[in-house]
């Protein structure tokens, strides 16, 4: 039975292959949208450190949404900085 997510993200990588993501937060700050990403063949309970991957949201004139790679270091840490309170607050989680 297939069951059908609103928080599913399918990108195309570098081979031109789909990859299905889990939208897990959207943040916006610094006037500009962040999605924060986890790849969906990759999500293991058991395992603590959970791979996230952070792009830029850039939105076109004609509606339609782009992700865009973050270049800059400092941008790509405060957007995880933020992602990480957001996760401390909302969960508990704290890093160690």
């Amino acid at each position: 039975m297939d069951v059908e997510r609103d928080d599913i993200v399918v990108l195309v990588d570098e081979n031109g292959e789909e990859v299905e993501f889990e939208h897990i937060d959207t943040i916006e700050m610094n006037n500009s949208e962040y999605v924060v990403l986890a790849p969906m063949d990759k999500i293991d309970p058991d395992q603590e450190d959970e791979e996230v991957i952070i792009l830029k949201v850039e939105h076109s004139e004609d509606g339609e949404d782009s992700f865009i790679t973050i270049d800059d270091d400092d941008e790509l840490d405060d957007v995880f900085n933020e992602f990480q309170n957001r996760m401390e607050e909302e969960f508990g989680l704290e890093d160690d």
